[in-house]
């Protein structure tokens, strides 16, 4: 199977296995959002294990 690009893109596996996404609604109508509101959706995010779980099965080639 292959690895799917499009989610390779926009999620990250960290060393110990979590599966990471961008916060959400950044991309636009950003004025009118506070600054700490878009300041603590900077980090990324854990995906919960339900999804990571299908996820991993996207990403894994073999």
């Amino acid at each position: 199977m292959k690895t799917r690009k499009s989610i390779s893109k926009r999620f990250k596996i960290t060393k110990t296995g979590k599966v990471l996404r961008r916060a959400t609604g950044l991309d636009h109508y950003r004025a009118k959002k506070t600054g700490q509101k878009i300041r603590k959706s900077r980090k990324w995010i854990e995906v919960s294990k339900a999804e990571a779980k299908k996820i991993r099965r996207l990403l894994s080639s073999k």
